[in-house]
């Protein structure tokens, strides 16, 4: 199978609300009046963020699913995407479980392919995807203000309870890792979330890298501080592992990528109506700390106290 055959059979769809899709040099799109384009283009290689073993249809899922979570972050909606991959060869079985995977999400959030690219290489998916959101009203990181709370949604430190299982570090039952697997390799995107924030948050990213060193995005770009309660982090954990320690248990929460929930931040009298986007959005959402004017973050356990474990975030590069 060429290049192109294998184009057309897996992943060649008619375009429903771009005006010209897969097939031309460019892909156009038309973002409605009044609205501005949100883009966001992120990388997938085997071996640095997914393992040989991953289920194709996982695969695709995740792809597609890491970019949908910075348009979450941004208050933004889905509108198309591009698909650019490498592949060591042509493996019809497989390429059946990735593209049934991607675009049973993209289908999801009413997001469809409008082009790319595939060669031959090592097993690498990049995607760049397109979203819409009405000029001035994007989420950013830079808004976070002293006094506001810090929210998150969903759960924490699952997907990197499975990651410690694949490595033999922790052991988990079963059923346990089996749950704790399907969070890293199945993420939620938190789009209609993103969306009820609009107006409500303050600032917001995805948890793509580890709680910490996201939030720490956020206090850097609104050049504010924060104390976030570890205790009420580590309650999120959703694997059941009660054989694990504290200081596990806290690394994971605080410190484990591959979440792809919502850190964000709003004004106490906000309180209602983000409990209120959180119900709307069928999404969970738990106040875990507030930010402060001295710059730096603070980490205290549920009574108050300084934590001294120390904790970082996942950097593509250490």
């Amino acid at each position: 199978m060429g290049e192109f055959d294998l184009i057309t059979r897996y992943f060649k769809r008619p375009a429903v609300r771009s005006p010209l899709g897969v097939g031309d040099d460019c892909a156009l799109l038309a973002p409605a009046p009044g609205m501005q384009l949100a883009v966001s283009c992120d990388m997938l290689v085997e071996g640095r963020h997914f393992l040989s073993t991953v289920d194709p249809a996982r695969l695709g899922h995740k792809a597609l699913a890491v970019n949908l979570s910075d348009l979450a972050a941004c208050g933004a909606k889905p509108l198309a995407f591009t698909l650019a991959l490498a592949l060591p060869g042509v493996d019809e079985p497989w390429l059946e479980g990735f593209s049934r995977g991607l675009f049973a999400l993209a289908d999801a959030h009413g997001c469809e392919v409008v082009g790319g690219d595939t060669t031959r290489g090592p097993l690498n998916i990049c995607i760049t995807v397109f979203g819409e959101v009405p000029a001035g009203a994007a989420l950013l990181r830079s808004g976070a203000r002293a006094g506001d709370d810090i929210w998150v949604s969903g759960t924490l430190g699952d997907a990197r309870l499975a990651l410690e299982a694949f490595r033999g570090t922790v052991a988990l039952p079963a059923e346990a890792f089996e749950s704790a697997r399907a969070r890293m390799e199945q993420p939620t995107p938190r789009v209609a979330l993103g969306l009820a924030l609009r107006g409500i948050a303050s600032s917001a990213v995805d948890v793509s890298d580890g709680l910490i060193g996201d939030l720490g995005h956020i206090l850097a770009s609104s050049g504010v501080g924060a104390t976030l309660d570890a205790d009420a982090a580590t309650a999120l954990i959703a694997v059941e592992a009660p054989s694990l320690s504290t200081e596990i248990l806290r690394t994971c929460a605080l410190s484990g990528g591959d979440d792809y929930e919502l850190v964000f931040t709003a004004a106490p009298s906000a309180r209602d109506a983000v409990t209120q986007a959180g119900a709307g959005s069928a999404t969970r959402v738990t106040r875990i700390g507030r930010i402060e004017a001295a710059a730096g973050l603070r980490i205290v356990d549920a009574a108050g106290a300084p934590v001294s474990q120390r904790f970082g975030s996942f950097d593509h590069f250490v």
